[in-house]
C-alpha cells in the first residue's frame, strides 16, 4: 500500500528461493516485503504497474528450471518470478501508454512492477467482460487456442476432434471451437467433476477421466470406433468414424503415442504442451511415429508469441461469442499473492479446474 504522502508503496513479492527439478513445491518459493516507487524514472520509457490479475501457465515450469539445455531464460534468484498478468497503469514515460490504461503481459509476481520496455503490452479496449479473462480466454492462452485450431489445425466441419487436458485454460476453448465449427469433440481430463463440466458445460461430445483408463489406445478405440455406442458418439447418418482428424496435444507423453495409432488420413497434430513430461526426470518416449507416415499426418508445435499479429483477429471473433455466451470459460481464481505458490504448484498435478488465475489488488 502506498505510504502517505510519498510515492512509495510496500511491494510483497513472490521469490524463487532455488533451481527445481522434478516438480515445483510450495517450498520453492517464498513471499518477500519490499518497497518501490510509484514515480518512473526520469529519462525512460518505463512504466508502473499495480497488478491485479496473475496468471498461473504450464510454461513457467521451464523457467523455474535450470537445464543444461536451457529452452528459455530461467528465473532470476532473489527476484520476483515474472509471468502473464492483468494490471493498471499508474505512471508512465511511455508515448503508448497512459495513466489509468489497462493491461495485459508479461508482469512480475509482485502487487506493483516497473516494466522498463512494455513494448510487448496490449492496452486492453474492452472493459464490459472480466478483466480476469485477459489472462484467460482474452490473453496468452485464448489466442493458444485459436490458433493451434484453426490455423495449425485448419478443421473441417464434421472432423472428429480430440483434445486433452480438455478442461485447461486451453483445451476447454478448443473444444467449443470445434463443437461451434460442426466438429464431433472427445476430451480427456483428470477427474470424474472434469469429465462433468466437459460434457454438460462446455458441450464435448464424449470425455473420459485418463486416471480411469491404464490403456488409452483401448480407449480411444472405444470411443471413436465402437459401432454399438447409443451416445452422441453417433451423427445424424449413424455412422462412427475410424479414428481421429484433429488431435489438440496438451500432454504429450503416453496419451500422444496412442493418439497415433487412431489417427484417419491426413489427421493434424497441434502440439500446445507436454504438461505430462515436464516434471519427468526420463520423459516418455514416442514409439508411434511410423503412423505419421502411413496416415500421410501432420504434427506441429509452436508458440503463440510469434502469432500475436493475429490478436486483434481473434478479439473479433472471440468478443461476440463470450457476449452472447456461446463460449464459456472456467476460472480458478486463488485470492491474495499469499496463496499464488500453492496456486502455480497446483496446475502440475491438476488441482485447479478451468483457467487458474490469482487476484492480487482490486482496482
Amino acid at each position: 500500500m502506498a505510504t502517505g504522502g510519498m510515492d512509495e508503496a510496500s511491494n510483497m513479492k513472490v521469490i524463487l528461493k532455488h533451481y527445481v527439478s522434478g516438480s515445483p513445491q510450495e517450498t520453492d518459493m517464498h513471499l518477500t516485503a519490499g518497497t518501490i516507487k510509484l514515480k518512473v524514472p526520469k529519462d525512460s520509457n518505463s512504466i508502473i504497474l499495480k497488478n491485479l490479475y496473475l496468471s498461473c501457465d504450464p510454461y513457467m515450469i521451464f523457467k523455474m528450471m535450470k537445464l543444461e539445455r536451457q529452452l528459455t531464460d530461467p528465473y532470476v534468484l532473489g527476484s520476483p518470478i515474472t509471468g502473464y498478468g492483468v494490471a493498471k497503469v499508474l505512471d508512465s514515460a511511455h508515448p503508448g501508454f497512459a495513466k489509468d490504461d489497462l493491461v495485459w503481459g508479461i508482469t512480475g509476481w509482485e502487487e506493483y512492477s516497473i516494466i522498463s520496455d512494455p513494448k510487448n503490452f496490449f492496452k486492453i479496449q474492452h472493459t464490459d467482460v472480466p478483466l480476469s479473462y485477459y489472462a484467460g480466454i482474452l490473453g496468452m492462452p485464448g489466442i493458444t487456442a485459436y490458433i493451434g485450431f484453426y490455423e495449425l489445425c485448419a478443421p473441417k466441419k464434421g472432423d472428429y476432434v480430440f483434445v486433452s487436458a480438455a478442461c485447461g485454460a486451453v483445451g476447454q476453448l478448443v473444444g467449443q471451437f470445434a463443437k461451434l465449427h460442426g466438429c464431433h469433440v472427445v476430451g480427456s481430463a483428470g477427474s470424474p467433476e472434469k469429465v462433468d463440466i466437459l460434457k454438460n458445460k462446455f458441450g464435448f461430445d464424449e470425455a473420459f477421466n485418463y486416471k480411469d483408463e491404464p490403456n488409452f489406445d483401448a480407449t480411444l478405440k472405444r470411443l471413436h470406433h465402437n459401432r454399438n455406442l447409443t451416445s452422441t458418439l453417433y451423427f445424424r447418418n449413424r455412422h462412427c468414424p475410424k479414428g481421429i482428424d484433429i488431435y489438440f496435444d496438451n500432454v504429450g507423453g503416453k496419451m500422444l503415442d496412442a493418439v497415433l495409432l487412431n489417427l484417419r488420413p491426413h489427421a493434424r497434430i497441434a502440439v500446445c504442451g507436454m504438461i505430462s513430461q515436464y516434471n519427468r526426470e526420463q520423459p516418455d518416449g514416442v514409439q508411434n511415429l511410423s503412423s505419421m507416415v502411413l496416415k500421410e499426418a501432420r504434427m506441429q508445435g509452436y508458440l503463440a508469441t510469434n502469432y500475436y499479429h493475429l490478436y486483434p483477429k481473434y478479439l473479433e471473433m472471440i468478443l461476440p461469442l463470450i457476449k452472447e455466451s456461446k463460449v464459456v470459460y472456467v476460472e480458478d481464481v486463488a485470492d491474495g499473492l499469499e496463496n499464488s505458490p500453492k496456486a502455480l504448484v497446483g496446475i502440475f498435478s491438476g488441482r485447479n479446474i478451468g483457467k487458474q488465475v490469482v487476484a492480487v489488488n482490486c482496482l
